[in-house]
């Protein structure tokens, strides 16, 4: 017994070295202008892959991302709408479809407000938001391209955008001559 014990405790001091890091790290300044260090290179990368229509899932910090299917990345430590104000300069929402769904509660329940208000305000979104009962919510979630596990601890604290068309930007050419 004590010796697993001793095995988990140097586990957890690794975890929470590497954890540590991460969190120095995100603390350092950006290396890419423009781009929050909020947002690891594998959200990055993900969000980059995305097409018009795909959605990806910010979970809170109970969601089940990873018995859900999609890829999934971490976002430890970050708070959901911390982590969407990060990528809403990034991320186009689809202007053709509902681009903002999120859990609705189960009878019981009741929601914060302040939960949406805070989601609307990181990602400058005035527009309906469509709620799914949890078990739905889980099987959209189940479709998406990815899930982002963020530490938010807000009940109903998830949410998934679908991106949209990003708008096209002309890029004027400079004479090399």
């Amino acid at each position: 017994m004590v010796r697993i014990f001793v095995r988990v405790r140097r586990l957890a001091k690794r975890i929470f070295t590497i954890d540590r890091a991460a969190v120095l790290w995100q603390d350092s300044s950006a290396m890419l202008k423009g781009i929050s260090p909020l947002i690891s290179p594998s959200l990055l990368k993900i969000l980059c892959e995305m097409g018009h229509g795909d959605e990806i899932v910010f979970g809170d910090a109970h969601f089940p991302g990873h018995s859900i299917g999609p890829q999934v990345v971490r976002a430890d430590g970050i708070r959901a709408a911390d982590l969407l104000r990060a990528i809403e300069p990034l991320f186009e929402l689809d202007s053709y479809a509902q681009p903002v769904i999120m859990m609705g509660p189960v009878r019981g329940d009741t929601l914060n407000p302040a939960v949406e208000q805070s989601y609307r305000a990181a990602l400058r979104y005035d527009g309906p938001i469509e709620r799914l009962p949890r078990n739905d919510f889980y099987k959209r979630a189940a479709l998406a391209h990815a899930v982002v596990m963020t530490s938010e601890t807000a009940q109903y604290g998830n949410i998934i955008l679908k991106k949209g068309v990003t708008p096209s930007v002309e890029i004027p050419v400079q004479d090399t001559l």
